[in-house]
C-alpha cells in the first residue's frame, strides 16, 4: 500500500480516537474526526464511506495484527496449560501495546464489537490447538474453550477498564494460577 494512504489512514484513525474519548460514538461527526486528524473531508471520503466504516477498518487492522502476534508467540507446547498461558501472554501483551486504541473504543463508547473481535480470534486460535490434545472428559471442546476464552476476555475488559488496577504481570500470574494443569483430560 502507498505510504501516503497507510499515512492518511493513520491520522484519520488518531482522529477518530481522539474524538472517542471525548464523545460518543453516535455523537461524532465526521467533521469532527478531520478536524482531530488535521485532514479535509474530500480526503476523508476518498479513503471511507462514513465513521463506521473508519471503526470498522481500525478494528480490522487490530484483528490483523492480534492474529499476527497469536502467530508469532505460537511455539510448541509441552501442555495445553502451557499453550493457554502463551495465548493470555500474548493477548495481553497486545492489548497492552495498544491499551490507547481499546481504552478509546471502550471506556466512553462501550462498544462491543472490539471486544467480539478478540473473543473470536482467541477462541479460533485455541480451538485449532485443541484439536491436538485428546479429549478424556465428557465435557464438549466448544464448552472447554467457550469457558476459558470467556473468562480471559472479561478480565482482560478489566485490564483495559481499568489499567492501573493490576500490573499485566499480576493478572498473568493470577491466571496461571487458576488455570489447572489438567485442562481437557
Amino acid at each position: 500500500m502507498d505510504k501516503r494512504i497507510i499515512k492518511t489512514k493513520n491520522n484519520l484513525y488518531n482522529g477518530l480516537l481522539k474524538v472517542m474519548k471525548e464523545k460518543e460514538f453516535e455523537d461524532i461527526k465526521v467533521s469532527d474526526i478531520c478536524e482531530k486528524a488535521i485532514t479535509n473531508r474530500s480526503t476523508f471520503y476518498d479513503h471511507f464511506s462514513d465513521k463506521y466504516e473508519l471503526l470498522t477498518s481500525l478494528i480490522e487492522d487490530l484483528k490483523k495484527s492480534l492474529i499476527s502476534d497469536l502467530e508469532n508467540n505460537n511455539k510448541e507446547t509441552e501442555s495445553l496449560k502451557e499453550y493457554y498461558m502463551l495465548v493470555i501472554k500474548s493477548l495481553i501483551d497486545h492489548i497492552d501495546s495498544n491499551i490507547d486504541i481499546y481504552n478509546s473504543i471502550l471506556k466512553k463508547n462501550n462498544n462491543s464489537i472490539v471486544m467480539d473481535m478478540m473473543y473470536d480470534t482467541v477462541y479460533k486460535d485455541i480451538e485449532k490447538e485443541l484439536e491436538k490434545y485428546k479429549n478424556n472428559t465428557d465435557i464438549p471442546t466448544e464448552v472447554i474453550t467457550k469457558f476459558y476464552v470467556t473468562a480471559v476476555s472479561n478480565i482482560c475488559l478489566d485490564y483495559i477498564r481499568y489499567p492501573k488496577k493490576y500490573k499485566k504481570d499480576k493478572i498473568i500470574s493470577y491466571l496461571e494460577q487458576l488455570i489447572p494443569s489438567n485442562i481437557y483430560q
